[in-house]
């Protein structure tokens, strides 16, 4: 499975608006903000990129989908467990 990103690249300065009580808040806690930001980030880059994965491939799932339907799934006749 590829990477969403390359983990080796070089760290970036960013400027970022944020409400100002939220950032006292998460200072007040320690709250590491690029560590944060970055793991928010990997999680919306990896749910966004499965929607879009899905989206790329709907007709060949819907076809596969079809195929097995009418078909059944490869190896059926050799399943020795019922659903």
């Amino acid at each position: 499975m590829t990477e969403l990103y390359n983990t080796a690249a070089p760290k970036k300065a960013t400027n970022l608006s944020i409400n100002s009580d939220l950032l006292r808040k998460t200072r007040e806690l320690n709250i590491n903000l690029s560590a944060t930001l970055e793991q928010a980030l990997r999680e919306e880059l990896s749910k966004r990129k499965a929607t879009q994965w899905v989206e790329e491939n709907r007709t060949a799932i819907q076809r596969y989908n079809d195929f097995v339907e009418q078909h059944g799934c490869f190896g059926d006749e050799f399943r020795e467990f019922y659903c």
